[in-house]
């Protein structure tokens, strides 16, 4: 067998390893009944020593110097897959196993303890799980750090290749001085009648409205979870969750969002499966896909009807106009899955601020609750009741995501710029949304952001897709709009 075939047999092996992993997690999130937290713990640790000895193997780098020997001969997919399967190799290799193992562990044990901290409001029973993560985060980054990289931008290159903390922070540091104002003008509005919509209206609605948008049951799941996420096991095998809890439409909007996540995997060509190159390019990206369906669709004032005519069917006596002015009011929540589309970014501020505080060391695990709760209050203006609406809503670090938060607000922004892009191409979606008729919009999305799967980086794909870099002004021009 030759080089390139080895190497392609291998990234299958590591993308079957992967989906198992995401496998066991979903069903730890979904399915599990709380006592086989210890014991999945543990076979996500050995998932996890398999998949770095597999994927760090010596073999690898003997194959990729021989396709890279004859790159010439190489197709252009396949140069693609060799080169990022390289960048892939290196990185991982300098990961000790030890390592890794005890990071696979202590995420699972910290969801499993997370999950009873959150229920219970109680921080310091999670407290001595997160300084666990933090000290392994440390520890992971000083492996992977490239020269001069420092602690936070070795774990962003994880999840956003290329970007920095101090690029983030001047991207940043724009938004909260532009969005702080605005959101303290619009609070300042009369609030809408508040929407009270029974959970079974609400299952009833998330069902139908994911199979006006394609969902079906042969190729998808949607279930239920405290933290709404997407995995992927295969093209025909996609879950969603979302959660039922306030008696409004959040459980609709975080359908709409996972979708989009969904979506993204679903119309990733063939030839990509299995290659290392079927994964989105950045979480940034693959944010971008969620948050377009849930602002850009879900807020849209002519979905707005679609909205109110499946609540009907349930027996709400509902308007369209009710239901845009309740998904569009700016009204700062303590809860960041619950904020509306104006003052969400500040939330994801907030913490990007605290994890890289964490990381860096310039902030202990013990004061996070109190610093948690000064930067809602600085960035948002509320104050936060309890640490179940605070510190603990999120269960980012609890499974030791430090440096994913980011890609929150970065796929805000990309929302917008590719919305604008689409409806250059395509015109205005009015017409069509009101009816729910989504069809082209999914088909300019699999042709601008999904068929590349990870073969461009973020900037690349989104000069090709838009014409233009990141930038905040297209979010910039939406919110006004929002608001205006």
């Amino acid at each position: 067998m030759n080089a390139l075939a080895s190497l392609r047999r291998r990234l299958g092996e590591l993308d079957d390893l992967g989906a198992l992993g995401r496998l066991a997690a979903w069903d730890q999130a979904v399915m599990m009944p709380p006592a086989g937290g210890a014991a999945r713990a543990q076979q996500l640790a050995t998932l996890e020593r398999l998949a770095h000895e597999r994927g760090t193997s010596e073999e690898i780098g003997e194959w990729l110097e021989a396709c890279e020997a004859g790159d010439g001969e190489l197709a252009e997919l396949d140069r693609d897959a060799v080169r990022l399967a390289r960048r892939d190799w290196e990185r991982a290799r300098r990961v000790p196993v030890d390592l890794a193992v005890e990071r696979a562990a202590a995420h699972a044990e910290g969801e499993t303890i997370w999950r009873a901290a959150r229920t219970a409001g109680s921080f310091a029973a999670f407290a001595p799980a997160l300084a666990r993560n933090v000290t392994l985060a440390r520890a992971y980054a000083a492996a992977v750090a490239d020269d001069g990289q420092g602690a936070y931008d070795a774990l962003l290159a994880d999840y956003n290749f290329g970007l920095s903390a101090e690029g983030l922070g001047v991207v940043f540091g724009r938004l909260a001085a532009e969005l702080e104002p605005i959101v303290a003008e619009a609070g300042r509005r009369p609030a809408p009648p508040a929407l009270r919509v029974p959970e079974e209206a609400q299952r009833a609605a998330v069902r139908r409205i994911l199979a006006r948008l394609g969902v079906d049951g042969e190729g998808w799941r949607v279930d239920e979870s405290s933290h709404p996420f997407t995995v992927w096991l295969g093209p025909r095998d996609l879950r969603l969750t979302t959660r039922y809890d306030d008696g409004g439409l959040v459980s609709v909007l975080g359908a709409l969002h996972e979708f989009g996540h969904g979506l993204y995997r679903r119309q990733m060509p063939a030839d990509l499966l299995r290659t290392g190159l079927d994964q989105s390019t950045s979480t940034a990206v693959d944010e971008s896909q969620s948050k377009l369906w849930e602002d850009q669709i879900g807020r849209h004032r002519a979905f707005a009807g679609v909205l109110a005519a499946e609540l009907r069917v349930s027996g709400l006596a509902i308007t369209p106009d009710e239901v845009h002015g309740a998904l569009t009011d700016v009204r700062p929540t303590p809860i960041r899955v619950s904020a509306d589309p104006v003052s969400y970014p500040l939330h994801v501020v907030a913490r990007f601020e605290l994890e890289r505080a964490l990381v860096e060391g310039t902030l202990d695990v013990v004061d996070l609750p109190a610093a948690w709760n000064e930067g809602m209050r600085r960035l948002l203006g509320i104050e936060v009741p309890d640490d179940r609406s605070g510190v603990l809503q999120d269960i980012h670090w609890a499974t030791g995501a430090f440096g994913y938060f980011p890609s929150y607000a970065l796929g805000s922004l990309i929302a917008a710029q590719l919305w604008e892009a689409l409806e250059r191409a395509l015109g205005p979606r009015e017409e069509a949304l009101a009816t729910a008729d989504v069809a082209a919009i999914r088909t300019w999305l699999g042709n601008a952001v999904h068929r590349h799967g990870r073969r461009l980086d973020t900037d690349p794909l989104l000069e090709r897709a838009t014409g233009g870099p990141l930038s905040p002004d297209a979010f910039l021009r939406y919110v006004g709009a929002l608001v205006g």
